[in-house]
């Protein structure tokens, strides 16, 4: 592979990770596997059948998991200790697909942990944003677009490298601008839920009183979709 091929694949590897890790490992597997790509010697794992049985299956259990509300919190969250670090790993194998030396292989490690991270940290946050909006079907929408991103954005790697470098720019000056806006938006759902917790750790008779400290789960909806609405 020509070098822009590589550093291409290597980033959008170490993106779709942090977004999809069974999906990116799926893909690329399937493209070393029918000669698509030439997967250097460290990455030709991934396309070992068994290896891409066991990512499949767990693409499997994350399609479903992903499109359940609440659930996909949870199943990030856990896969914050998983995706950044295999997207790190994967992007530091993808470099050794030209000559490097250990400095650059170690600087791939850290470049493609970073941008493992930005992307998790992106889909993660946005999920609880979605979550908590009053329109169910947007889940669903999420998570589809994702998984065609992942696919589609490696194919893009491969076969329009530069197009897909220009692209990657574009996701990290949003994410720059978009994560404070998810991390704000996320202190007041954290507030809002506190909020909704202490007015019913003291439950009474009194209406008016139940109504002056604290809110029902539609209030806070309510809430919380007008703050996203405004941001």
């Amino acid at each position: 592979m020509e070098t822009i091929e590589v550093i291409s694949l290597t980033l959008g590897a170490a993106w779709a990770s942090g977004i999809n890790l069974y999906a990116a490992i799926l893909a690329l597997g399937y493209f070393g596997m029918t000669g698509q790509i030439a997967l250097p010697e460290e990455l030709q794992i991934l396309a070992d059948p068994t290896v891409m049985m066991a990512a499949g299956l767990m693409y499997c259990v994350e399609f479903f998991a992903d499109k359940i509300p609440g659930v996909d919190t949870g199943w990030d969250a856990i896969h914050t200790f998983i995706r950044i670090p295999a997207g790190a790993v994967i992007a530091a194998g993808m470099a050794n697909g030209i000559e490097i030396n250990a400095a650059t292989e170690f600087a791939a490690f850290l470049v493609g942990g970073g941008i493992a991270a930005s992307s998790h940290m992106t889909k993660a946050g946005s999920r609880v944003l979605i979550n908590t909006s009053p329109e169910p079907v947007t889940n669903w929408t999420a998570s589809i677009t994702e998984d065609i991103a992942v696919i589609g954005g490696l194919w893009a790697a491969l076969n329009h490298p530069v197009v897909f470098l220009v692209a990657l720019v574009i996701f990290i000056v949003l994410v720059a601008w978009l994560l404070p806006k998810i991390w704000r938006a996320l202190k007041r759902i954290a507030r809002a839920i506190g909020r909704f917790f202490s007015g019913n750790k003291h439950p009474n008779n009194d209406t008016e009183s139940a109504g002056s400290s604290g809110h029902s789960r539609k209030d806070i909806l309510a809430e919380l979709y007008h703050d996203k609405q405004e941001n």
